[in-house]
């Protein structure tokens, strides 16, 4: 799906064209985002940053900015994603046409746990709706566009490999597993799930690198530390070593 393996996680408010350029001498891929792209998860957006001051992409147009962003990136050398968030299939869809015009990926995001974005049924209460997510799944894969679903581990009531290879089942190329304090459950997905598998959660080095091409990871992303060049210097040495044995 890209090389080298390594990922930009998207980062709230965050992970627009200038970072992903700004780390294109170390990564493969990043994932922009994540944006809410339909008026429930705008809302929640806009509840997010007036109580907790956090910091969101809240453009006038979301999909003008998905499609202004990605053309940024556009015969660069590191592929685009953009990870969304939806409270309903058709914006989905709506963004994945767009991705599929730039060759870049579309990201579902079934991960953020956020409280407002719960409420309004995205994020991680996808998780817990194996269908509704294999819809959005189903939707952005007929436009065309490669697909990755952003999950998480330690959710409770959700059997993640389970979930995994229903999404896979589902037409997604890729699953980008946030493995939290259960980094082994990245075996079980790999195990579970016919798609391309992204590891993030404390990727900083060759250890982290290792341990998760030992669970049988294609791939790991890098989160928070994503604008530290000494961190993605070190994540990319490691990748280059340590993936030629993993995955040549």
């Amino acid at each position: 799906m890209f090389r080298p393996r390594v990922a930009l996680a998207s980062l709230s408010g965050e992970a627009d064209a200038d970072w992903a350029l700004a780390a294109r001498a170390y990564a493969g891929a990043a994932f922009l985002g994540g944006i809410a792209i339909d008026e429930a998860s705008r809302e929640a957006a806009r509840e997010m940053v007036a109580d907790r001051d956090r910091t969101e992409f809240l453009p006038a147009d979301p999909f003008v900015f998905v499609d202004d962003q990605l053309a940024a990136l556009d015969g660069e050398p590191i592929r685009a994603g953009i990870n969304v968030r939806s409270a309903t299939v058709d914006p989905v869809r709506d963004a994945a046409r767009i991705c599929a015009d730039h060759g870049a990926v579309l990201e579902v995001n079934a991960h953020c746990r956020q409280a407002e974005l719960c409420a309004a049924g995205c994020g991680q209460t996808l998780l817990r709706d194996t269908e509704r997510l294999c819809e959005y799944v189903r939707a952005a894969a007929g436009t065309g566009a490669p697909v990755s679903v952003k999950v998480r581990t330690e959710v409770p009531g959700v059997d993640l490999p389970a979930t995994a290879r229903r999404v896979a089942e589902a037409g997604a190329d890729a699953v980008h597993v946030d493995a939290m304090d259960s980094e082994a459950v990245v075996a079980d997905v790999v195990d579970r799930a016919d798609a391309f598998v992204i590891a993030n959660n404390g990727v900083r080095g060759r250890e982290s690198v290792a341990e998760y091409f030992e669970y049988g990871a294609d791939a790991v992303s890098v989160g928070r530390p994503s604008d530290d060049p000494d961190v993605l210097a070190r994540v990319r040495r490691a990748v280059d070593e340590l993936a030629v044995d993993a995955h040549a």
